[in-house]
C-alpha cells in the first residue's frame, strides 16, 4: 500500500475531524451560511420548477455553493469507490458477521464489501425486500427530512452548533428511529 492509499484507508483522529468540522462551521457562521445536503433538493427544483409553484420561487443561484459541497461528495465517493479502491472490504467482529449471517447476509472474515449484495443490487431492488428498504425507506427519508425541515448533517452540525432547539430534537428523533429501525425493523425485513 504506497502512501496516498494509506492516508485514504487509515483512519484519521478523531481530534482532526473534529477541528475540520469545527473550522468549516466557523467559516459558514462568519458568512451567514448553514450546511445541510437536504437543502440542496430544493435548490435543484427550484432551478426549473419555480414556474410551477411558489415554494420554488427563491433565489437560488444564493445557494449553488451547497449545490458544489453536494456535486463533490457525489464526486468524491465515485471517485474513492471506482478508482481510488475498489473492491474495498470492511473489517468487522465475527460477532458482527454471525449477526449478520443470522439476516441471511452473507459475509466471510476479510471479505465484507460496503454494500452487501443482498441488500443493494437490482435484482434485489425488485423483491418485497428491496422494495421495502430502497423505495419505501427512500420515501421515509425524503419525507422525514421535509417534516424536520432538514437532514442530520443539517441538524446535527449546522443546528447544534447555532445551539438550535428544534435540531436537538430532530436530531434525538434521528438516532432513536435509527436505533429503532436497526434493532426492531430491518430484521424483520430480512427476514422476508
Amino acid at each position: 500500500m504506497n502512501y496516498f492509499e494509506k492516508l485514504v484507508v487509515t483512519p484519521w483522529p478523531w481530534w482532526l475531524s473534529g477541528l475540520m468540522i469545527t473550522f468549516t462551521m466557523y467559516l459558514l457562521l462568519y458568512f451567514g451560511k448553514s450546511f445541510g445536503m437536504s437543502g440542496n433538493l430544493r435548490t435543484m427544483c427550484s432551478i426549473g420548477a419555480s414556474r410551477f409553484s411558489d415554494f420554488f420561487k427563491f433565489d437560488w443561484k444564493k445557494d449553488i455553493w451547497n449545490l458544489v459541497v453536494a456535486g463533490g461528495a457525489m464526486l468524491g465517493g465515485f471517485t474513492f469507490a471506482n478508482y481510488l479502491l475498489p473492491n474495498q472490504t470492511v473489517d468487522i467482529s465475527d460477532a458482527t458477521i454471525t449477526a449478520l449471517k443470522e439476516l441471511n447476509i452473507h459475509v466471510e472474515k476479510g471479505q465484507v464489501p460496503i454494500l452487501p449484495e443482498e441488500i443493494f443490487s437490482w435484482d434485489n431492488l425488485f423483491t418485497l425486500q428491496g422494495f421495502i428498504i430502497i423505495v419505501v425507506g427512500g420515501f421515509l427519508v425524503g419525507f422525514g427530512t421535509r417534516y424536520a425541515g432538514g437532514c442530520t448533517s443539517g441538524h446535527a452540525i449546522s443546528g447544534l452548533s447555532n445551539l438550535q432547539l428544534p435540531s436537538l430534537f430532530a436530531v434525538l428523533g434521528f438516532f432513536t428511529g435509527g436505533l429503532i429501525m436497526v434493532h426492531f425493523l430491518l430484521p424483520y425485513i430480512l427476514q422476508l
